[in-house]
């Protein structure tokens, strides 16, 4: 799992609630992991231009010392709307999540998956797979979709594409810091049974890796692997 990765996240938190643990594998293993954040993660509250600026720092604090724990070589943050990515032309974000690959060479990438009910989310998709079409010389090889809890699951079939992953990663060993890693996002965290809580999370990797016999897992799917 050595190799040069970049973890296309549309919020502040959603790399930990995703692939956390996959990423302190990668780490572990010798990869150079960077994060590129395409929305602010706060802009759709309810709160003026000074309240604004503090939850950004707050937030944006959150997620280096999150990135910190799980070992991450270098973060990124973009300042597009929170909830409002379909109001940019597409070919902006594409541009951006374009220039963050120019800069890293990742050999894989890792984003949200399609169907998830946050529109952020989708539209973050469709700019990475815009972003990496496999034209010749692109250094991108392979690319994964992650779920995040409080968005993929509640998705509903008649709107959206269900994720049903066909790519899991063993965390058990990561799983610890991955956890750790999310208590720097506390401010984001609901009470359970919300998904989107430190039991919900630990539920979901626990079952994720009792489907595949081992101790905690994350599921992906794999959109593309070029050999």
């Amino acid at each position: 799992m050595a190799q040069r990765t970049l973890i296309v996240a549309a919020h502040p938190d959603d790399e930990v609630l995703g692939c956390g643990g996959t990423i302190a594998k990668l780490v572990d293993g010798g990869a150079c992991v960077s994060v590129i954040f395409l929305a602010d993660g706060v802009s759709s509250r309810e709160i003026d231009g000074d309240s604004y600026l503090q939850e950004l720092t707050v937030r944006r604090r959150a997620a280096q010392n999150a990135c910190r724990i799980l070992g991450i070589d270098s973060v990124e943050f973009c300042d597009f709307a929170d909830n409002r990515m379909d109001s940019v032309p597409i070919l902006d974000i594409v541009r951006v999540v374009e220039g963050s690959i120019a800069k890293c060479q990742p050999k894989m990438v890792i984003t949200h998956h399609i169907g998830d009910i946050n529109i952020d989310h989708r539209r973050t998709h469709e700019a990475v797979l815009t972003a990496c079409r496999p034209q010749r010389g692109h250094p991108v090889k392979t690319i994964m979709s992650f779920e995040v809890p409080s968005s993929t699951e509640w998705q509903v079939p008649s709107s959206g594409l269900t994720f049903v992953p066909n790519c899991f990663v063993d965390v058990t060993e990561t799983f610890e810091r991955k956890m750790r890693a999310l208590e720097a996002y506390a401010d984001e965290l609901r009470d359970w049974p919300h998904p989107r809580s430190i039991k919900g999370v630990e539920s979901l990797n626990r079952w994720r890796g009792a489907t595949i016999g081992v101790d905690a897992a994350e599921a992906f799917c794999l959109e593309r692997h070029i050999v």
